[in-house]
């Protein structure tokens, strides 16, 4: 019996033993799992063999330059920037990339990634609009959010940096343009989203189709993305580039950007982590230019996407459901969520500055018809728009005092909306207080 009874002794401390190691190895495994996880999501969109090159301030012909690494390195050179940074983008193979990072002249060499549309998640949500324009109306979005009576941003120059505008649209006025498209010369918008994005800060206050938050704004068309919504940190830079060299020629104090990618911020301009496309708008918002981007559509922690994640020099913006173009929580259902709560799809987190209606918002669209879709892209363009309202009040604000200003007028939580998920704790844009 003895006997017996000690076996059974060593047999469970063996097991314990045994389940214990058992328990620490797969504990192990998780811990080395999510890390590679997190750096493959990171890494996915990542092109390969495609870099940016970014010069010391100390160049004074980037251009110049570039040729010379073209014709030392046989490069083919996709972008030449001067602007908001000095340098070049270009296809550089492995063993050519390490000799090229030996020239004194270069600060850093950022790798080319992917960026698209932050409207994917909730897509259209009917046919757009193409034949004769529909009677004026305001949308609900830009109800919510209040309509001025005095401030129409008059003069201010809006950059709608993204799939293009619709130049000959009736209810849009597009004073310049700029294709960074290199399959399209021209920035009139194949896909949609620009136009769309464009009709909410400045659609014309005439008799047709929408208006927007700031009417009398002047609208200019980067286009950096392509007809499927797609583009490059390198096509993009190009945009930033062209809009901070003709920001004085067109009166240009905001840019609105409604895309996203993969990546983080190191909150220092990326002079820590090599980022050019952080650098850039960094360089552009020093220029007096307002930049109000797009949280993104992944219902995740907007930390994880750029430019969403530049808090140092942009104004990110979540999106709020709205059914009925008033606070309250009194409109219909979505799919997206109730009335006056935040959209399931939006992305959250400390780079949040503020909220504003991105669910079934209609506006103006390609081929000068209208749409309605749903997004952080189309709350965007609300904040944006009201920045141009404030700036033209305030001329001389810097991109912090614009933001500082919209959050300390915006509606807190609970005085017209709700937060049911407790992951959104930044004030929906308002026009009133400014």
């Amino acid at each position: 019996m003895w006997i017996s009874a000690r076996i059974i002794y060593m047999n469970k401390k063996h097991l314990f033993i045994v389940s214990f190691f058992i328990i620490l190895a797969i504990s192990l495994l998780i811990f080395q799992v999510i890390p590679n996880k997190i750096n493959a999501q990171e890494n996915s969109n990542l092109i390969p063999n495609q870099y940016i090159v970014v010069f010391k301030d100390s160049v004074s012909n980037p251009e110049a330059v570039a040729n010379e690494h073209a014709k030392a390195y046989g490069l083919s050179i996709s972008y030449t920037y001067k602007n908001a940074v000095k340098g070049y983008s270009a296809i550089i193979p492995e063993a050519r990339l390490e000799k090229l990072r030996k020239d004194f002249r270069i600060e850093f060499i950022s790798q080319d990634r992917i960026v698209s549309i932050s409207a994917s998640t909730a897509g259209k949500s009917q046919k757009p609009t193409l034949t004769l324009p529909p009677a004026q109306k305001i949308p609900t979005g830009i109800r919510r959010i209040g309509v001025s009576s005095s401030n129409f941003g008059t003069g201010i120059g809006v950059a709608v940096i993204d799939t293009g505008i619709d130049l000959n649209h009736p209810d849009l006025s597009v004073i310049a343009s700029k294709s960074c498209v290199t399959s399209s010369r021209s920035a009139n918008d194949d896909n949609g989203h620009g136009s769309h994005v464009a009709g909410t800060i400045a659609a014309l206050n005439n008799t047709i189709g929408v208006v927007g938050v700031a009417p009398e704004a002047k609208l200019v068309a980067v286009k950096v993305l392509d007809r499927s919504g797609s583009g490059t940190w390198s096509s993009v830079i190009c945009g930033i580039d062209w809009v901070t060299a003709n920001a004085i020629n067109y009166n240009i104090k905001v840019a609105n950007m409604s895309l996203s990618g993969g990546g983080v911020s190191d909150n220092n301009c990326g002079n820590d982590n090599s980022d050019a496309l952080h650098r850039a708008i960094c360089n552009s918002t020093a220029k007096s230019i307002t930049y109000v981007v797009a949280a993104g559509n992944e219902h995740v922690d907007a930390s994880n996407s750029v430019p969403a994640a530049y808090n140092d020099t942009v104004i990110t913006v979540s999106a709020l459901v709205d059914s009925d173009g008033s606070a309250g929580g009194g409109g219909s259902v979505t799919p997206y969520g109730s009335d006056d709560t935040f959209a399931s799809f939006s992305n959250y987190g400390d780079a949040v500055d503020l909220g504003a209606p991105g669910v079934n918002i209609y506006s103006t669209w390609k081929s000068g018809g209208y749409n309605t879709i749903s997004g952080t892209s189309m709350a965007s363009p609300h904040v944006a728009g009201v920045a141009a309202l404030y700036i033209k009040n305030n001329l001389n604000a810097n991109w912090q005092q614009v933001r500082d200003a919209l959050v300390a007028s915006g509606e807190p939580n609970g005085s017209g909306h709700t937060d049911l998920s407790g992951l959104h704790p930044e004030p929906i844009v308002l026009t009133s207080g400014l």
